[in-house]
């Protein structure tokens, strides 16, 4: 369950994984729920999830919105977008760039309403689309 509040007239989300009070956007709003099926549903520990870290990418800085890890390893990275937002081709392109550092062997995006998963193997480079 979300912990909501409204500080100086702006609504605001407790956010488990960071432990502090968040402006609660649509993104933020599509990424808390999503934390919430992670924890909830898909019985991962909050330790084992990290979220808005800054990464550095071909030289510049960029911030991913989830990564989960398994065995302290990147095992899978989310990119959240706001519900308006359509999960294009670039979108998708945008979490693989993320993990181009991270190496993670499932990628996702999702926009609250719609979601796609992937699943990479490394060894014989193939992406399969995925249920989660």
């Amino acid at each position: 369950m979300l912990k909501l509040r409204t500080n100086n007239n702006i609504e605001q989300v407790f956010d488990p994984i960071r432990k502090k009070w968040i402006v609660f956007t649509e993104e933020e709003k599509v990424r808390q729920f999503f934390i919430l099926r992670l924890i909830n549903e898909l019985k991962i520990p909050a330790s084992h999830i990290s979220v808005e870290r800054k990464i550095t990418l071909n030289g510049l800085t960029k911030r991913y919105d989830i990564v989960v890890y398994k065995a302290a390893v990147p095992w899978m990275v989310v990119e959240c977008k706001a519900p308006h937002i359509p999960l294009t081709q670039e979108v998708l392109e945008q979490a693989g760039r993320y993990n181009q550092t991270l190496n993670a062997e499932i990628i996702g995006v999702t926009n609250g309403a719609e979601q796609k998963f992937f699943k990479i193997d490394f060894e014989t480079n193939t992406i399969t689309p995925i249920v989660l």
